[in-house]
C-alpha cells in the first residue's frame, strides 16, 4: 500500500499590525519584524506611508469601499506573507474586526495533519494603542468610565444618544471637518456650552490639541487623524432625556399620531428589547416607538413601517433628531409591506390591526421566543386582542392615564382614552400555529 499523500501546509496567517502617528519608531520588535519579512503589504495611503524602505514587501493601497473589496485581495495574494496595516489597535473599530468576519470561524483555525495537534490561527494581531488609549492618558480620564462614539463612516447624528450633561465622551472623528460638525450637532441639541477639546496626531511628533466650547468654535479644520473629547454641558433651558423608555412627547415632531409617554415606557417594557434585536414597529405615526427601542443599546435594530409618505418622513426626522439615524423606515402598507423584511424579534402594532391578515402575519414572522405587542384604543380592534389572548395567552392589559387640569379655581383628574394591550411570547412550533389565529376583516 502506497503511502498516503501528506497533509498540505497550513496557509501562512495573515499578520495584522497597529501602528500609531509614531510610525515605525514608535513599533515594538515583533511588529517590524512581521513587516520586514512580509511579501505584501495592505493598508491605507497614509499608513504605508510611514513604513521604511526596508519594508521591501509589495504595497497595496487599500481600495474603496474597504469591506468588499477584503475577500479579493486576501485570494489575490493566497500563498504570500500578507501584513495588514491598522490604525492603533486593530480590534478597536479597526480593520481586525473587518479581517474577522470575513474569514469564517473554519478559516480561522486550520486543523494540522495530526489529529491531536494545536490549530494554526489565520490571523495574527499585532496592537498598537489606540488613539483612545493616549487621549485618556492626556486627558487624565479612566478608560472604563469613559464613552467611546465612532463616526468613523457614520452620521454625526449618532453623537446625539449619547449627550447628557456631565457626560464625558471620546469621539472618533471621520476627517478633518467632524470637529466643527460636532460643534454645530451639540449646538443644535442645547449642548453649546459643552467643552470641546481637539487632539490631533495622537503619540506623534507633531501632535496638538485646540480647545473651546461647541457654542463658540471656530478653529479651523483639524488634521484628519483627531480624536474629540467632550465634557456635555446642557444649556439652560434644554430639556433633559433620559436613558429609559418615556422621552417626553414634546421630544417628538407629531400630528397628533404617537403613542403617548407614559404608554409609551409600559409598551417598550412589555417589548423587552435586547443588545443586537430587531424590532418591527408597524403604524409607526412618528417612531416613538422604534426611536426608543433603538436607544435602548447601541446594537438594537429597528425598523418602522408607514403607509403615510409624510409621517414616514417625520419618523426619519424624529430618528436622526433623538440619536438613532440608523432606524430604517418602510413606506408601504401592512401586512403587503412586510413581504422580504428580516426576521424581527419583536413586533409592535400600533396601527391598522383591523387590515386583513395583519396579526396572522406578524404572528407567523416570529420566531420561537418572539415577543408581540399590539396597542389599542378602539372596540373592533379590542375584540381581535381579547380573542388572541384567549388562543394563545400572554397578558391583556388596559392602561388608562389621566392628568390633573384647571378646573375653574380647583384642579381636577382629565382622563385620556383607556389603551388596551396584547403582549405575548411565541411558544415552540409544536404549539398552535399561525392559522389559529382570528382572521381579521375590514372594519366599517
Amino acid at each position: 500500500m502506497s503511502p498516503a499523500p501528506p497533509a498540505p501546509a497550513a496557509p501562512e496567517p495573515v499578520s495584522v499590525v497597529g501602528i500609531g502617528a509614531d510610525g515605525w519608531d514608535g513599533l515594538p520588535a515583533a511588529s517590524r519584524q512581521a513587516l520586514r519579512t512580509a511579501e505584501v503589504l495592505i493598508g491605507g495611503a497614509r499608513q504605508l506611508a510611514l513604513l521604511p524602505a526596508e519594508c521591501a514587501g509589495e504595497r497595496v493601497p487599500w481600495p474603496s469601499p474597504l469591506r468588499p473589496a477584503v475577500p479579493g485581495l486576501l485570494a489575490a495574494h493566497a500563498g504570500r506573507r500578507i501584513c495588514v496595516l491598522a490604525s492603533g489597535d486593530p480590534m478597536f473599530h479597526g480593520i481586525g474586526r473587518t479581517l474577522t468576519e470575513v474569514l469564517s470561524e473554519q478559516e480561522l483555525e486550520q486543523e494540522q495533519a495530526v489529529a491531536d495537534g494545536p490549530p494554526t490561527p489565520r490571523l495574527r494581531i499585532l496592537p498598537h494603542p489606540s488613539s483612545v488609549s493616549y487621549a485618556c492618558a492626556r486627558l487624565g480620564w479612566p478608560l472604563e468610565d469613559t464613552e467611546v462614539v465612532t463616526l468613523v463612516g457614520r452620521p454625526t447624528e449618532n453623537l446625539a444618544r449619547a449627550l447628557y450633561d456631565g457626560h464625558r465622551l471620546l469621539v472618533l472623528s471621520a476627517g478633518a471637518a467632524t470637529p466643527a460638525e460636532v460643534a454645530a450637532l451639540l449646538r443644535d441639541r442645547g449642548f453649546g456650552p459643552t467643552r470641546m477639546r481637539v487632539l490631533e496626531q495622537l503619540g506623534g511628533p507633531r501632535e496638538r490639541t485646540a480647545r473651546g466650547t461647541a457654542a463658540d468654535w471656530d478653529a479651523p479644520p483639524a488634521d484628519p487623524l483627531n480624536v474629540i473629547a467632550l465634557d456635555c454641558r446642557r444649556a439652560p433651558g434644554t430639556p433633559p432625556l433620559a436613558t429609559v423608555p418615556g422621552l417626553p412627547d414634546a421630544a417628538y415632531e407629531h400630528d397628533g399620531q404617537l403613542t403617548k409617554r407614559h404608554v409609551r415606557a409600559a409598551t417598550l417594557a412589555a417589548l423587552a428589547p435586547a443588545p443586537g434585536e430587531l424590532l418591527w414597529d408597524i403604524g409607526g405615526g412618528s417612531g416613538s416607538i422604534a426611536v426608543e427601542w433603538l436607544r435602548a443599546h447601541r446594537t438594537c435594530r429597528a425598523l418602522s413601517v408607514e403607509r403615510d409618505a409624510v409621517r414616514a418622513e417625520r419618523i426619519g426626522r424624529n430618528a436622526r433628531s433623538l440619536g438613532v439615524p440608523a432606524l430604517r423606515v418602510v413606506h408601504g402598507s401592512a401586512p403587503a409591506a412586510l413581504e422580504g423584511l428580516p426576521t424581527p424579534d419583536a413586533v409592535f402594532i400600533g396601527g391598522g390591526l383591523t387590515a386583513p391578515g395583519l396579526l396572522a402575519a406578524c404572528w407567523a414572522a416570529l420566531p420561537a421566543g418572539g415577543r408581540i405587542v399590539a396597542n389599542t384604543v378602539t372596540l373592533e380592534s379590542e375584540a381581535l386582542l381579547a380573542d388572541c389572548h384567549r388562543r394563545h395567552g400572554g397578558e391583556l392589559v388596559r392602561l388608562a392615564v389621566s392628568h390633573a387640569v384647571p378646573v375653574g379655581g380647583f384642579t381636577g383628574w382629565r382622563q385620556a382614552m383607556p389603551v388596551t394591550q396584547w403582549s405575548a411570547v411565541k411558544p415552540p412550533a409544536a404549539s398552535p400555529s399561525p392559522s389559529d389565529l382570528p382572521q381579521e376583516t375590514e372594519q366599517p
